[in-house]
């Protein structure tokens, strides 16, 4: 089954318009201020909703 008409570049650039790339949303860590994604643990100081929830190692940084 073939298609019966061409679509127009106009008509091809308006659709293709909306499937652009978004900027994800970041917030900062209340304790060390680094961005991190929204309702995540935070990757550098390893807190989550105020609680420590991984171990750090010395120097601050998180163990991974």
């Amino acid at each position: 089954m073939s298609r019966s008409r061409r679509h127009s570049h106009m008509r091809v650039a308006r659709r293709r318009a909306l499937q652009k790339a978004e900027v994800p949303h970041l917030v900062p860590c209340p304790k060390c201020k680094t961005l991190r994604p929204p309702h995540h643990l935070c990757p550098n100081c390893g807190t989550y909703g105020g609680r420590q929830v991984l171990p750090l190692e010395e120097g601050g940084r998180r163990a991974s």
